[in-house]
């Protein structure tokens, strides 16, 4: 467990570091073509690093406001209150903040930089569909997130992987529309075909980055958030039940999907499981069952 939670510490700065290069690089291009020296690659070298700090530092809040979750306080919601108190004491982890989304598909998920600085998010539809083991289940799943810091490493993709597709989606349009574009030769099909590459590539590249932090870590989460509450059953039946939801959520994003427990499109296609970023509910209800405590 503990190489598990270095390794996703080194993963978040390598991935900041691989968004900077990548703009960097893009920069350096862009600045061989309209001929402006060093001044557009520190302008870049700025933008990204300020992004990677912004994703670092602020990422939680984008996918929460993104999702239009709700902070809540005890008094306005004690039983969900409790019952992340309880289960964070079990676990040794400091109080994450709780929000709820008013959205009646069930579901929820776990975000934040560190333990200290985490948030969990509960829809109304897990809150009043689940049983008080089986929500007790998909809580600790969540704090096992949070106590792994899965949770940083899957909120610098948020932030990171949308930059990424902005940036390329620009790069290209440069690339068609340069206003030195015809005098520039073989510089400017370069550019052209550096554009055409990135956008191309942008977006699979995402989404196996997706895939890569999310599959493994929701296997892991199951497990450990049936070793804190020592019951496999409660968590199992609360992906039962989720499962059985067919409406998609109201906000339901691409780049925050890899966050939640279950994929908030609703049930996926035999064929779509191939690119979700969550492993068949199926196999992880099986899994589960198999545990034995």
């Amino acid at each position: 467990m503990y190489s598990q939670i270095d390794a996703n510490k080194r993963k978040t700065f390598f991935l900041m570091a691989i968004f900077i290069v990548f703009v960097l690089f893009i920069a350096y291009f862009i600045s061989l073509y309209y001929e402006t020296g060093f001044v557009l690659l520190i302008f870049a070298g700025i933008f990204a690093t300020t992004m990677s700090l912004v994703s670092y530092y602020s990422g939680d809040k984008i996918a929460l406001v993104s999702t239009g979750a709700r902070a809540i306080e005890k008094s306005d919601n004690p039983y969900v209150y409790r019952l992340v108190e309880n289960l964070c004491i079990t676990a040794g982890v400091a109080m994450p903040a709780i929000y709820i989304i008013n959205d009646p598909a069930p579901n929820a998920f776990a975000t934040g930089r560190d333990p200290e600085h985490a948030s969990i998010a509960l829809t109304t539809g897990i809150i009043e569909k689940l049983e008080n083991e089986e929500l007790e289940g998909v809580i600790a799943h969540e704090l096992s997130h949070i106590k792994n810091y899965d949770i940083r490493l899957m909120m610098i993709v948020i932030v990171l992987v949308g930059f990424l597709a902005i940036i390329s989606d620009i790069f290209l349009r440069m690339s068609f529309f340069g206003r030195k574009r015809d005098d520039k030769g073989n510089l400017g099909i370069i550019l052209l075909i550096i554009g055409l590459v990135s956008v191309v590539l942008s977006p699979i590249i995402a989404k196996l980055i997706q895939l890569a932090i999310s599959r493994k870590r929701e296997y892991l989460a199951d497990a450990s958030g049936a070793l804190l509450t020592r019951f496999p059953d409660g968590l199992a039946n609360a992906l039962e039940k989720i499962s059985q939801y067919s409406e998609p959520m109201q906000k339901a994003g691409h780049s925050t999907a890899h966050l939640f427990i279950s994929s908030p499109f609703g049930p996926q296609k035999k064929f779509s499981n191939l690119f979700s970023t969550h492993p068949p509910i199926a196999d992880r209800i099986k899994k589960l069952r198999e545990i034995t405590i």
